[in-house]
Parts: structure tokens; sequence; C-alpha cells
């Protein structure tokens, strides 16, 4: 069943599709209100094969029209979004930290960063670098060969999928990085909505809805679908009018999407983010001078969002010695002293505890939060076991989605860089140094930057700043694809694709590669960046 969209803050229950809402026949879906238990109105139902063949087929239709808009034209929609997401003010704070169990401060920071990285997207249009212009004018007196006129730029890959994460209800959600991203670089995008918050879903879905209404993008630029991932996701992933996907969540269902993609007849890019342990090395000199300041602020990254955070650090790896031991010493009074705070959803509540007790049957435990009756909350956890213990666990090296993490007492630098060396992929790597430990913090960086997306010295990797310069990625299992970020302006890229063309009649061209570059903007003519 169908009916027109209204722009109006009521929750529905409904999906959207191409501007319509749509009621869902499938199974029923609720959100729940984690730190209480309570079901909350109104329910969901899943869609089904046929809702998403509605809504490849209206992004497949809207396509051409949507990626000949100009970049100012992408930019004030993104905009207008932004705008529409700020304007539902508390209604939508007020859902999104019933639905995950998050406080009012963190969510209503997830809405400024949300609504941020599209208006940064819409700066990224209007710059124009995004097109990757380059001419190599023609040299036809060239020998022994002419060359002929070449030119290349950028052009979007067509309707792209996006799955919302469980733990950030916004911001890596339905308008967060993946879809702001790929309707900069002009892709359709169709949402699969996480079910944890269907009604935080709906709100900003519809805001999308009524920006694209509002500035004349055309209807199927957008939709949302609320669905299981073994079926409505792999049928969407699967659909051969879908060009690529973005993923934040596990590494079962990031890989499972992987494998989908893989074996279409055309296969197509996932850019999923699934699983990191974020490794911490506190160096020698840096544990002799505030080892216990260390541990203390350590556990206050560990436990912050009750540790669920895709760069919690959940692991500690250093050399053995009385630094150290003021670290540890530090680490477990603060642990001990730690409240339980609630979990995103019961599901990865009983999930963090079943991986504790894991964890516990190979690592040593040294400290557990305070005890609680609340439901659904997550005490922290801290272990610690030694190097060897560590290479020779796969138990130990797995992530446990969090506040749990492991200290790794090493023998000596040596051990800790060959440890190192072993670590999957991983989108954080931090050092903390003093003084003379730059000399080691050097060799250890070199094995660091090919584990890790983004290595951070003498900070914490909780928060991940949205901004030109942000890799959120890494090597595999971090991430599907090493070679991109979901976080940051260069997030555009992975819906791009160049094309070259040769000998093209001027009045054929596009504009971004134009003689007179008419659009103003930074382009590689001959080799020499310039902006004439």
């Amino acid at each position: 069943m169908t009916a027109s969209l209204t722009q109006s803050t009521e929750l529905t229950g409904d999906m959207i599709i191409a501007g319509k809402a749509v009621r869902g026949t499938g199974a029923e879906v609720r959100g729940i209100d984690p730190a209480t238990g309570q079901t909350l109105e109104p329910p969901y139902q899943h869609g089904d094969i046929a809702d998403v063949d509605a809504a490849a087929a209206a992004a497949a239709a809207a396509f051409n029209d949507y990626r000949s808009t100009t970049s100012e034209t992408r930019a004030q929609f993104l905009e207008a979004i932004a705008d529409n997401i700020a304007a539902l003010g508390d209604t939508l704070i007020e859902r999104a930290v019933a639905e995950s169990g998050l406080p009012l401060g963190r969510i209503t920071g997830e809405v400024g960063r949300t609504t941020g990285q599209l208006r940064l997207f819409a700066s990224v249009l209007r710059d124009g670098g995004w097109n990757g212009a380059r001419i190599d004018p023609a040299l036809p007196d060239r020998t022994p060969l002419p060359r002929a006129d070449i030119r290349q730029r950028k052009i979007p890959l067509g309707p792209v999928a996006v799955f919302g994460a469980s733990n950030f209800p916004l911001a890596f959600s339905v308008a967060g990085g993946d879809t702001a991203s790929a309707l900069a670089a002009g892709c359709p995008v169709i949402v699969k909505a996480h079910d944890a918050h269907p009604g935080t879903s709906e709100l900003v879905g519809r805001a999308i809805a009524g920006a694209v209404a509002s500035t004349g993008m055309p209807s199927g630029t957008f939709s949302l679908l609320y669905g299981s991932g073994p079926t409505l996701g792999t049928a969407l992933v699967t659909d051969p009018r879908i060009k690529a996907v973005g993923f934040t969540g596990s590494r079962s269902g990031g890989t499972a999407l992987v494998a989908a993609a893989a074996g279409r007849r055309e296969p197509i890019p996932v850019y999923a983010e699934m699983s990191s342990i974020n490794p911490v090395f506190v160096l020698d000199n840096a544990l002799q001078s505030r080892g216990a300041d260390l541990g203390r602020a350590f556990v206050a990254s560990l436990t912050l969002g009750s540790g669920q955070f895709c760069t919690n650090p959940g692991l500690v790896i250093a050399v053995d010695g009385p630094g150290l031991n003021s670290f540890v010493s530090a680490a477990q009074e603060a642990v001990s002293e730690s409240t339980p705070t609630t979990m995103l959803t019961p599901n990865i509540a009983s999930t963090y505890a079943r991986g504790v007790d894991e964890l516990g049957k190979s690592a040593t435990e040294l400290a557990r939060g305070t005890e609680t009756d609340a439901p659904h909350a997550g005490r922290a956890a801290l272990f610690v076991t030694d190097a060897s213990s560590f290479v020779a666990s796969e138990v130990e090296q797995q992530e446990v989605f969090g506040a749990s993490s492991l200290i790794v007492k090493c023998t000596d630098a040596q051990q800790v860089r060959e440890v190192a060396a072993l670590l999957e992929g991983q989108l954080t790597a931090t050092i903390h140094t003093d003084g003379d430990d730059h000399t080691e913090a050097g060799k250890l960086l070199s094995v660091l930057e090919l584990k890790a997306g983004r290595i951070l010295f003498d900070g914490w990797p909780t928060g991940v700043e949205v901004g030109h310069a942000m890799v959120h990625g890494g090597p595999f299992p971090a991430t599907s694809d090493s070679r991109t970020t979901s976080v940051g302006s260069l997030a555009i890229e992975r819906f791009l694709r160049p094309v070259a063309y040769q000998d093209v009649p001027k009045s054929l061209l596009p504009s971004a590669i134009a003689d007179g570059n008419p659009d103003k903007i930074w382009r590689r003519i001959d080799g020499s960046l310039t902006q004439d």
C-alpha cells in the first residue's frame, strides 16, 4: 500500500519509496528503549523483494537526471537535508535517545555531526575538486607520433545501497556519511534502516524526502526500506541496478555482503567498515613519566559510550616493567569504580557479555565495573596476557564490542614490534611517547602504517573528526577496501569513477573539462595544476 508522503513529524511506521509512504508486509519490528526494555510505538514492518524492486527501479530511473544536476544544485539539496534534520529539534533527539539508550548530550552532538557532514559535502561540491579534471591538450606536431586531445573527469557510479549502523543512529545511518557522500557524488541512495532505531530512521528519511521534493530532485533519488539483512539486504546488494554499497556493522554481516556483491554477474564495490580493536602502544619513557595518568585516561576512553565505538581502544601493548605496573594499577582502579551504562540493544548487551566470558577463559581478568541490576547494561572489563599467549590465541585477538580491553605485556621493544606486525588490519593505532621514545616510535610507525588507516600520537582513538584529512578506514577486517575512508571529504571518491574523453567535439565536452574553464575549478592541464 502506498500513500502520498507528508512532512509531519508524527511517526507512521511506513517505509519511503521514491517520495511515497509504503507499508511493509513482512515481520513486525518496534523500537526498544534499552534502558527500560519498553517497546516503542508505532510498529514497523519489513519490506520484501517487491519493495526492493520498486526502490531500485525508481533509483535507476532517477540516476541520469540526478547525476546531470550541477554541483551547486546538489549542494543546495544537501543543505536542505541538513536544515530539515536540524528543524526536527527535540522530536528527533528524544526519539533517538529512547531507541538507543545514548545520553542526550551524545545524541545532540550526533545531530550536529550529521548536519555538519552534509554541509561539508556541499562545500566539496562547490569547490569542484571532486571532478578530478585533467586535460592533456593535443600535440599534433609531436614526433614520432602526435598526441590526441585527452581529458578526464569523474562521474558517479549509479544507485547506492546504504546500511544503517546500530551504534550511530544518526551519523552513520539514514543521512550519515555514506548517504551524504553518495548523494554528493550524484548517486541516488536506497537506505536499509537498522531495526534498532526505526523511528529515528523514519524521521530522518522524511527529512531527506522533503528536501528531494523542495529542491526538485527526481523522486527516486532517495528511498528508505526496513528489512532483514539476509533477505532484503541481500536482495538489495544483488539487484543489478545497484552499483555500490556502504555498510557499517559486524564482520560477519560485512563479509556476507561482500560475497553477495562479488557473486553478481556484474560485481560491485562494497565499502564495509567492520572490525577493529584499535591497539594502543605505550612506550617506555611515557610509562615511566606518566604511567598512572595514562592508565586513567585510557579507561575514560574505553568506557566512553559503553565502549560502543568502532574506535574503542580494545588492546594495550607495552614492555613489562615498573612503568607498566603503574599504568595497570591505575587502570584497574578506574575500571573497578566505573558504573555500567546501557548498551544500544539487548542483543548487543548479551553478545558483549558472552565475549567477555570467552576472553576470561584465555586471559587473566584484572578488573570489572561495579555490579548493576539495570537491564542491558555493560560492565567494563580489563584483562592481561603476555605476548606469547596473545600471538597464539584467536580469542584474545578478536574484537569484543563494548568496554572491554586487553593489556599485552612484552619482554622488550622488539617484541612489541613483532606483535604489531602480526595484528590484523585496524581503523586506528595509537602511540604514547615521551622525549627519547621518538626513535623507537619511528620504528613502530613504519609497522603501523601498514596496519591502520589512522595513527595517533599521545591521544585516544575515540572521536573521529569530520574533515578533509581524516581517514576512517584500514586494511581488512577493519574495512573491505583499505584504499577508502567512510568519514571526511575523501569519502566521495568511493562513488565516482574516472572517464577519459579523447578528441570529443568541444561543443559536447562536460563543463568540468571544457575550454575556458566555465566552472572555475582547479584542473590539471598538461600536468600542471591551474585554475586558468
